[in-house]
């Protein structure tokens, strides 16, 4: 057995030893396999080497007095002593490598320096390395390091378990205090980079400085509740002691620490200026993560020991040899049996190839060697003491422990399997310093929109929407009925749509952070605004335009046939929707709406417990809310303002063209009314959402369902009175008031009032006629009915322009004693007497006779066939 490095007291223990496994058995023929160790002893660990020399003389043991696998094969362990430093480890490597025999594998690296450069050459030497005891995260590269495998898990696996505890809990908000040495900077890289898979938010990361209470403070100014811990026992000591005096201990915070202290360490390490029972409150619950040193299955392994015979047996010789226990005594016991089973794999299969290879002199080369060896260690698989042995990527998939400080001593609460990633908890050991786990924040409290209210509204609206639905198929349905004509059809599928589109934007408005992610919210925080005055601008626009058009009428009674038809009326609503499209354009390039988070002052948990509450408020606003919303809230007043006005000046106004004129004025003011309700409303309750929300909605729901029954009831009550499409009255209607009639000048006007005076004078003339004779009276009696039911097309088409008959029939129909004048000129060719088209009651002198104007035959009826 050879040996490299200086002679230490280490290293007599490590030759003395391995002299022995030799002489019980001579005829064997040596494996050699070079063991890299710091023989030294190390601060805070002691002599690792010295410490699990017991389990490896164990896993020898266990060997030789089973059937060896390795037939007439043992392992020769050649012992070096990297003494943790890259230089003198690296000569001791090169010198064992070029003066020793050919090794098979290396067995042992600790420290992570000396163990990362020999591992990343392992490939050119065709070796295959197995460590017990590095768990730095830098060997987890196996591109890097393609033949480095290790028994122990590697620190960034104990992240997977810290990160599945924050889950279990919903802890969402942590903050890291890292010691500033490399192989805690590397775990603390990979921590940060799972947290941020697992969405769980890093507050704030500090790094221990000189005086670890400016760190602790920081963490408490950042209302940083979950502490996750990675330093060594020194440092534990000087940031505990500080999290005692800044009373950052107790139910409100919750410190987790990725790894496992040595016995009584806040003893031992203790180098702060507190005394060891401030240590210990301040320490009471913490909760520290480890791989798990041996097996809970007690189960007989490969070895043919469990797991507790095995723990026996182990302390027995420290207590012989006056040794401390190491926690990798367990993985280098079961490394032991790894190499065994590997080198066993390449033995048969050697002698496989032996056996049936043609030629005599059968030579394998060493990379051949090299590559069944790495070959063998990726297809291991067997239970030891630590639990299930086996490599993925040449990481070993253990089990993790679980353990909480409790009364001066670490409790099992659980344990995590990297393999199946599974988290068990022990719950009814755990025990918080509150009646529940800590929050991970100073509790937050949004003041959202009541679902029951949301509930209620959104059924609400939705009524309102399929009434407005309902109207429009109703129009549809009846678009060619003289009611619909008179009414601007396109105004009124406007109106319809306008409503629908103010009514969806309740459906949006209710929709806050509590229903919606803040992605949707941010997405729906413009769209709400630009449906709401879109659909607001198309109801207002139509109402607008048709009582524009009553007044313009009023004005000007000339141009009511030209008024009549509604491209005006489509310019007026384009030109309205074009200035709001434009302003919402500027508003959302210039100064884009957004959401805001509003928080309130904090407030104590009523219900007694460490908790406090802070209230926060969302808002969708941008930065000049107030000046946009004024330009707005401008715009729109003066055109309900004019609105109004003009509502107001044609409030006499009755027009026979226009029907629903009166409805329209009265949709005006109560859309009016509401929206100054609801603007004002809506301001003065912005820090209470669900008052906030109902009085929007009320107001576009009154407004919507007010406007669609004045405007659409009156036509159906209309339509179910007269169902026929034709206007009955379309000649009869002449109610142009006596305030009209005075106000206008209009030659209209003039020559209805002549025509009317001139048929009062002949109709007292005709009157006395008519009483002298008797036989006539009977005659135009029976007439009266025969005239307005079957015969009025003839008088009709015997006139030239309709409002000369529209005056002619407002006579008759006020004055009974107009009409029997006018039949007796309708009907005289019945009694012999002059022909209707010769009378001079109803000719004019640009009203042609029917003898000079041809008329259709379907509308010549004459009297005498009745």
């Amino acid at each position: 057995m050879s040996g490299g490095g200086r002679a230490s007291s280490g290293q007599i223990l490590v030759l003395s030893w391995l002299v022995v496994v030799p002489s019980l058995t001579q005829a064997r023929h040596s494996l050699p396999v070079l063991w890299i160790m710091p023989l030294t002893d190390n601060p805070g660990r002691g002599n690792l080497t010295a410490s699990v020399l017991p389990a490896v003389q164990l896993a020898l043991d266990d060997l030789s007095r089973q059937q060896t696998p390795l037939r007439n094969y043992e392992i020769e362990f050649h012992v070096i002593d990297s003494e943790c430093n890259i230089a003198k480890g690296l000569k001791a490597f090169f010198d064992a490598i070029c003066f020793g025999p050919k090794y098979l594998m290396i067995f042992g690296g600790v420290c992570p320096s000396v163990t990362s450069i020999i591992a990343e050459s392992l490939q050119g030497w065709n070796l295959v390395q197995l460590s017990f005891a590095a768990t730095t995260p830098a060997l987890d590269d196996e591109k890097k390091y393609p033949n480095f495998f290790r028994m122990v898990t590697s620190d960034n696996t104990v992240n997977q378990a810290v990160v599945k505890i924050l889950q279990n809990y919903k802890w969402r908000r942590v903050g890291t205090l890292t010691q500033d040495v490399q192989r805690i900077s590397e775990i603390r890289r990979d921590l940060t980079k799972q947290l941020s898979k697992a969405d769980v938010m890093v507050a704030v990361t500090e790094s221990l400085s000189t005086d670890p209470c400016v760190n602790v403070k920081r963490l408490k100014d950042m209302d940083v509740r979950i502490i996750i811990g990675l330093f060594d026992e020194n440092s534990a000591s000087k940031v505990f002691c500080c999290a005692y005096s800044l009373n950052m201990f107790g139910g409100r915070y919750q410190w987790i620490l990725p790894g496992r202290y040595q016995g009584s360490w806040w003893e031992e390490a203790n180098s702060s200026n507190c005394a060891s029972n401030n240590l210990l409150t301040a320490m009471e619950g913490y909760i520290t993560v480890d791989f798990t040193h041996l097996s809970n299955r007690q189960i007989k392994g490969i070895s043919g020991r469990t797991p507790q015979e095995y723990d026996e047996t182990y302390n027995r010789e420290l207590l012989q040899r006056g040794l401390v226990a190491s926690k990798f005594h367990g993985f280098a016991y079961d490394g032991v049996w790894v190499m065994v089973k590997a080198l066993t794999r390449v033995i048969e299969s050697v002698r496989h190839r032996e056996r049936y290879d043609i030629h005599q002199n059968f030579t394998v080369s060493n990379k051949e060697i090299g590559r069944m060896v790495l070959d063998s260690m990726k297809e291991i698989c067997f239970e030891g003491v630590t639990g299930q042995v086996l490599f993925r990527n040449g990481e070993r998939m253990g089990t993790f422990k679980l353990s909480q400080f409790q009364e001066g001593r670490e409790v099992k609460i659980g344990q995590y399997n990297a393999e199946a990633e599974e988290l068990e908890l022990i719950n009814h050991l755990i025990k918080f310093q509150g009646m529940e786990p800590p929050k991970d924040r100073t509790h937050s409290q949004r003041w959202d929109v009541s679902v029951p209210l949301y509930i209620m509204l959104l059924s609400t609206t939705g009524l309102a929407m399929l009434m407005a639905l309902s109207f429009l198929f109703f129009h549809i349905k009846h678009h060619n009925h003289w009611v619909m004509k008179k009414s601007s059809p396109s105004m009124n599928y406007l109106i319809i749509l306008g409503t629908m589109l103010a009514c969806t934007s309740v459906f949006l408005y209710g929709l806050d952070g509590s229903l919606v992610t803040d992605k949707v919210f941010v997405t729906l925080c413009p769209i709400c605004t630009w449906i709401l005055s879109v659909g607001y601008t198309t109801t207002f626009g139509a109402l607008f335009a048709k009582t524009w058009r009553v007044w313009t009428i009023v004005k000007n009674k000339e141009i009511i046939e030209k008024m009549n038809k509604d491209d005006q009326l489509w310019i007026i609503v384009g030109g309205m929707l074009l200035i709001d499209l434009c302003l919402l354009t500027c508003w959302q390039m210039v100064d884009p709406l957004r959401q805001t988070v509003e928080e309130f002052s904090l407030e104590t948990d009523p219900g007694g417990e460490d908790v406090n509450t802070r209230h926060f408020l969302e808002h969708c606003e941008s930065t000049n809310m107030t000046k946009w919303l004024a330009i707005v809230y401008g715009y729109k007043g003066l055109l309900m303002f004019l609105g109004c006005f003009l509502a107001l000046r044609t409030r006499h106004a009755h027009i026979h063209l226009l029907d629903d004129s009166k409805y329209t004025r009265l949709s005006m003011y109560h859309v009016t009314i509401m929206s100054i309700i609801g603007a004002s409303g809506c301001f003065l309750t912005q820090y209470n959402p669900n008052v906030q929300l109902f009085i929007m909605a009320l107001v576009v729901i009154s407004c919507c369902t007010c406007t669609l029954c004045l405007v659409f009831l009156p036509k159906l009550v209309k339509i179910r009175d007269n169902p026929n499409p034709v206007d009955p009255t379309r000649w009869l209607q002449c109610d142009l008031n006596k305030e009209d009639l005075e106000t206008s000048s209009s030659s209209s006007s003039l020559n209805q009032g002549r025509s009317l005076e001139s048929l009062r004078t002949e109709n007292q003339q005709l009157r006395r006629r008519i009483t002298e004779d008797g036989v006539l009276n009977v005659l135009y009696t029976q007439c009266i009915s025969i005239f307005f039911y079957r015969n009025i097309y003839c008088i009709y088409f015997e006139m030239k322009r309709p409002t000369h008959l529209l005056v002619f029939l407002c006579s008759v129909q006020r004055r009974r004693s107009v009409q029997l004048p006018i039949l007796h000129h309708a009907y005289m060719p019945a009694i012999g007497g002059m022909t209707a088209s010769c009378s001079s009651l109803l000719r004019s002198p640009d009203v042609p006779s029917a003898q000079q104007r041809q008329m259709p035959p379907s509308h010549r009826v004459m009297v005498t066939r009745l």
